[in-house]
C-alpha cells in the first residue's frame, strides 16, 4: 500500500515573497501567518513579502520559514489530506512536529522564535561551515576526527553532499585534508555561524528551559527525527531530541532512507524552495516527489494526492 510523507525544508531555502500568494488567496493561510506574527511579536508579512535583510538573519528566518510551512500544512489539512509519516530538515523538524501533533502550532511558533534568538546569540566568532561534494561519509568523519579543534558533520544531505561545521581554522584544515583525499569540490557556505556543531550546545541548553513550559502531545503519526533518523513515537522523546538537534548532526539522508524502507513512495515538500527535492533525486529516483511553494503547486499536489487516495480505495475494494 502506498504511503505519503510530508517533509519540511530548513533555513537557507527562504526568499522574499515566500508564501505571499497563500496569504493573499487563502484565508486559512493568512490566519496562520497572522497567528505566528501575534505569537512572535514580529510583522511576518513584512519580513516574508517585502525586500529586507531580516529574512536572512537567523533570529527572523526561522519563525518566517515555519509560519509559511505551517500555513501550507493547514491548507492541506483543510483539504482532508494527512500524511502517514513526516520529517523536516533542521528547523523543518518543527513543521513535522506540528504535522504529527506533538506540538500545537502556537507552541511551535513560540519555541522557534526563541530558538532563532538563542542560535543567533550563541553564534561564536570564528565559526564556519562548508559543503563537501563527492566524498564518502566515512572519509569525512575520519578527517574530522583527525583534525585538531572543533569540526564535525553538520548535515548528511544526500549521497555526495555532506556539510561540515565548527571552528573556522579546523573547518579549513579538514577541508584541505579532504581535498588531498579526493573530494571533488568543497564550497564554504555563507552562513552566520557553525550550526549543528558542539559550539552551539549553549543554545540547546537555553532551548531546554523554554521547552519545559510547553505541552507535548502523543504523536498522531510518527516523524523521523534528525538526531537519530528513527521515528519518534512517544511524547516523552520529543523535548530531548529537539534540544540535542541544535548541536547534533542532521541525518537527513538516513531519515529519508528510513521512510522509504517503511514503504513511503510519495514525498511532499512543503515550503520555500526545492532543496529537499534536489536531495531526493540523489537519494532515490523510485519515489514520487511533489513540491508545494505556490498556490499553483498546491492545487496540482492536492489533485494528485486525492487521485492517489481514490485509486488506493478502488484497489482495496
Amino acid at each position: 500500500m502506498s504511503k505519503t510523507a510530508f517533509i519540511f525544508p530548513g533555513q537557507g531555502a527562504q526568499y522574499v515573497g515566500m508564501g505571499q500568494d497563500f496569504y493573499d488567496k487563502m484565508p486559512v493561510c493568512r490566519q496562520v501567518i497572522e497567528k505566528a506574527s501575534q505569537v512572535s511579536g514580529l510583522d511576518l508579512p513584512k519580513i516574508c513579502f517585502t525586500e529586507n535583510e531580516e529574512i536572512h538573519i537567523t533570529e527572523y528566518t526561522q519563525i518566517a520559514m515555519l509560519s509559511v510551512e505551517a500555513a501550507i500544512l493547514k491548507a492541506l489539512e483543510q483539504e482532508g489530506l494527512m500524511p502517514d509519516v513526516s520529517a523536516g530538515l533542521s528547523l523543518g523538524e518543527y513543521g513535522a512536529c506540528i504535522a504529527s501533533g506533538v506540538l500545537s502550532m502556537e507552541d511551535a511558533f513560540y519555541v522557534v522564535r526563541k530558538r532563532g534568538i538563542f542560535m543567533q546569540e550563541a553564534v561564536p566568532a570564528g565559526g564556519a561551515m562548508s559543503a563537501v561534494m563527492g566524498t564518502d561519509a566515512e572519509v569525512i568523519e575520519k578527517a574530522c576526527r583527525e583534525t585538531e579543534g572543533i569540526v564535525s558533520i553538520a548535515n548528511y544531505n544526500c549521497p555526495g553532499q555532506i556539510v561540515i561545521t565548527g571552528e573556522e581554522g579546523a573547518v579549513a584544515k579538514a577541508s584541505e585534508k579532504l581535498k588531498e583525499l579526493g573530494a571533488r569540490r568543497i564550497v564554504p557556505l555563507n552562513v552566520s555561524g557553525p550550526f549543528h556543531s558542539a559550539m552551539l550546545a549553549g543554545a540547546g541548553e537555553k532551548l531546554a528551559e523554554v521547552l519545559q513550559s510547553v505541552a507535548v502531545g502523543e504523536p498522531k503519526i510518527p516523524y523521523a527525527t534528525n538526531v537519530t533518523a528513527e521515528y519518534v513515537t512517544k511524547a516523552s522523546q520529543v523535548k530531548e531530541l529537539l534540544v540535542r538537534q541544535v548541536s547534533s548532526s542532521v541525518k537527513w539522508q538516513q531519515c529519508v532512507e528510513k521512510m522509504i524502507a517503511d514503504g513511503v513512495d510519495t514525498f511532499v515538500e512543503i515550503g520555500p524552495g526545492k532543496t529537499l527535492s534536489g536531495f531526493m533525486r540523489k537519494i532515490s529516483r523510485d519515489v514520487k516527489m511533489l513540491n508545494i511553494q505556490t498556490v499553483e503547486d498546491f492545487e496540482k499536489a492536492v489533485e494528485t494526492l486525492k487521485n492517489q487516495d481514490t485509486d488506493q480505495t478502488a484497489d482495496r475494494e
